[in-house]
């Protein structure tokens, strides 16, 4: 009996000294942590999507607290009213950015890019694009598996199984970038989104020379430089055989939109252009007819 009390005795007083070891190495290594990082923490989203380039919420709000400067934090999905409720907790002002949205810059479906082979493995765009560089003749087009739908997190993007492209959804598109990242041709750019969601682009990122090009996808940029001539607020250049619009300086004239003599500058969200007067239908030169 008087074993077990000595044991049960033994036991308790290395309980209470451990107990007092680990309460005062807690006491001398303890964090002692912003609590603003909870604040900014709750105001968030919760999506923890990384779009902000930090691992989750709780990362962006613990960067966020112990930055001296907030100028290159945003969140993409909250916007500028979380941004103006988390700098008022830090008691910062945070500077207003345009609203952005995923814009899928290839347009080349099976009509106008043909298939030259059929890739037979693992269906991922990512696996697709280590092996080979595609079953068109456009090394640079969309693969059309969808790993930009997978990795979205807010069911804005889906394949057309018309044409075989991403669509992104500009109602529930937050901007993260997701899909932007994991495209391994680069075909999905984060581009402003305007009032109305109106925007100006080269569905096109090309970079063959025109014959080629154009031999490879029927609507490809080739390059021939009559949209850049066109823009009055230089916003369109030429580089790499390949034309981009700079959403910066566009003005969404759209007066390169009709010069594109393969139709590779779209126009989103807009309202019909007009008629042609019958005068100056009778005047411009008709289309050539193919055999």
């Amino acid at each position: 009996m008087n074993i077990i009390l000595y044991t049960l005795l033994v036991l308790l007083a290395i309980g209470i000294v451990a107990a007092v070891l680990l309460y005062f190495v807690s006491q001398k290594f303890k964090v002692v942590e912003d609590p603003r990082i909870d604040e900014v923490e709750a105001a968030m989203p919760g999506a923890n999507c990384g779009g902000c380039g930090y691992p989750g919420c709780r990362g962006f709000a613990d960067a966020f607290v112990k930055a001296s400067d907030i100028s290159n934090f945003f969140c993409p999905v909250g916007g500028n009213k979380v941004m103006a409720t988390i700098s008022a907790i830090v008691g910062k002002a945070a500077e207003a950015k345009d609203p952005m949205i995923a814009v899928v810059r290839c347009a080349g479906s099976p009509e106008e890019r043909a298939r030259v082979n059929r890739y037979d493995g693992a269906y991922s765009c990512r696996v697709s694009a280590a092996l080979y560089e595609g079953d068109t003749g456009c090394q640079w087009g969309c693969l059309g598996m969808g790993d930009c739908c997978t990795v979205c997190d807010f069911d804005a993007i889906h394949m057309n199984p018309k044409t075989l492209l991403p669509v992104v959804d500009q109602d529930k598109c937050t901007a993260c970038g997701a899909c932007a990242k994991i495209c391994p041709k680069h075909v999905i750019e984060m581009r402003k989104k305007n009032p109305k969601d109106r925007r100006v682009f080269v569905s096109c990122i090309n970079e063959d020379k025109g014959g080629p090009a154009k031999k490879a996808c029927g609507v490809a940029c080739i390059g021939c430089a009559k949209c850049q001539k066109a823009c009055p607020f230089d916003a369109i250049t030429i580089e790499n055989n390949l034309s981009y619009i700079d959403f910066k300086k566009c003005k969404s004239c759209r007066k390169c939109v009709p010069v594109c003599p393969t139709h590779a500058i779209w126009e989103v969200n807009f309202p019909p252009r007009p008629a042609a007067k019958p005068e100056e239908a009778a005047a411009s030169p008709a289309a050539p007819v193919e055999a």
